[in-house]
């Protein structure tokens, strides 16, 4: 009788252990999250000429991407519940269904603000459950290289979603925006052979007000330890930038290269998106979580970087900065993003952990693409904006790197 159960007990270890990096569940998952992040951002070179042709004025631009990240922030107190209740596979599937029907709306000539909200609502309940799985998906050891493989999906989808989408856009915008929705329904089927696993939560609680203290209680909580406030700053400040990067691209190749189709705005970000996959590699090879720190000087030289993009007065020049700001860009976030699902899988869950994430990045977008707003309304040359955000940035990760270096000798 021992013996048999010594056997149930290996076979159930055997269930309960990590499949691994190349597993059936982690192939589904970086497939679907490749679609769906092929998806949105090709979405946003065919949203922005759909506003142009219908004579919205030229800050509406920006309000779009508002809309997005305001449907993140309204959803962060319960998607990582949600998240955590469920397998997270079938989140996925239901995010990226829900981006479809934004994106299907766009296609019917729905309002595009609302539309962009809904295929926000989807990117929010999405984010936590991608991020989340990759600790039921793989060992605690493999967390970087994972984390890795998912940056790598997401920034070639980054890459591929860029070029597809200023070059569709230029043919057509309708064709562009079917080909989109296309992208999010094989998106939903893919998430569909992500196996079911673990609950890290048995019950959801569907009161607003409770889930917004309950939020409240894991963010503080999350915010004690040095370690996830250094990730989520650190996370946050990198994509607000970077949302306000990708409209300064947009605005500032007309200006300085003299070229006013989608197709190079296109490459150009896909060229940032390359060398994010660099950088990741090299994270993944180089920082390890325990040496987290040695990443950081990344984020200052992303900021120093984007100050340069106004000298970049040739292509070459040009795909040069971008590389270099991708390339620091992959090497700084991948392991902040590895250590706060670490601190947030021992402290409030991992998928409510993302969500809060979510939450401070978000808000740092709001408030970087909204300056770019306002800067556009008062007719601030775009030259000027991105010398503005680069110095915020650069200043911005000194401030959080000698920080946590002040930090570190404190504690020893």
């Amino acid at each position: 009788m021992s013996a048999n159960n010594q056997r149930l007990s290996k076979r159930a270890r055997r269930k309960l252990a990590p499949a691994g990096l190349w597993s059936r569940g982690m192939m589904a998952t970086l497939g679907a999250q490749f679609l769906s992040a092929f998806g949105d951002n090709a979405l946003l070179f065919a949203a922005l000429a759909l506003v142009r042709k219908e004579s919205y004025p030229v800050w509406s631009g920006p309000l779009l991407q508002a809309f997005f990240v305001g449907a993140y922030i309204l959803l962060a107190p319960i998607v990582g519940v949600f998240a955590d209740a469920r397998p997270k596979g079938r989140v996925m599937l239901y995010a990226n269904t829900l981006k479809f029907a934004g994106a299907l709306g766009m296609c019917l000539h729905v309002n595009p603000f609302v539309s962009y909200a809904v295929i926000g609502a989807g990117a929010a309940a999405n984010s936590p459950a991608k991020y989340g799985i990759l600790g039921e998906l793989v060992a605690p050891a493999q967390l970087v290289k994972a984390n890795s493989l998912l940056e790598a999906s997401t920034i070639a989808a980054i890459l591929l979603g860029a070029i597809a989408g200023g070059a569709l856009t230029d043919w057509s915008i309708e064709g562009a925006l079917m080909v989109i929705t296309g992208g999010y329904a094989a998106s939903a089927l893919s998430a569909i052979i992500i196996p079911r696993i673990k609950r890290a939560a048995p019950t959801i609680s569907y009161s607003i007000l409770a889930s917004v203290k309950s939020f409240a209680l894991q963010t503080r909580s999350l915010l004690e330890s040095a370690n996830a406030r250094l990730a989520v700053i650190g996370t946050a400040l990198f994509w607000g930038a970077g949302a306000a990067l990708r409209f300064l691209v947009i605005a500032w190749v007309p200006v300085a290269l003299k070229v006013t189709n989608n197709r190079l705005p296109g490459f150009l970000t896909g060229t940032a998106a390359a060398g994010i996959v660099v950088g990741a590699a090299l994270a993944a090879r180089f920082i390890p979580l325990k040496h987290v720190s040695r990443a950081l000087p990344a984020g200052i030289l992303i900021g120093v970087g984007v100050s340069l993009v106004p000298l970049a007065k040739t292509l070459p020049l040009a795909f040069g900065v971008m590389a270099f700001v991708g390339i620091c860009s992959g090497f700084f976030v991948v392991p902040l993003d590895a250590l706060l699902q670490k601190e947030g899988e021992r402290d409030v869950g991992a998928g409510s952990a993302i969500a809060i994430q979510n939450l401070f990045e978000n808000l740092s977008m709001l408030t970087f693409v909204s300056g770019y707003a306002v800067a556009v309304f008062l007719k601030t040359p775009v030259n000027d904006i991105t010398i503005g955000v680069g110095l915020l940035l650069t200043l911005s990760m000194t401030t959080l790197t000698l920080t946590r270096r002040q930090s570190m000798r404190t504690t020893r």
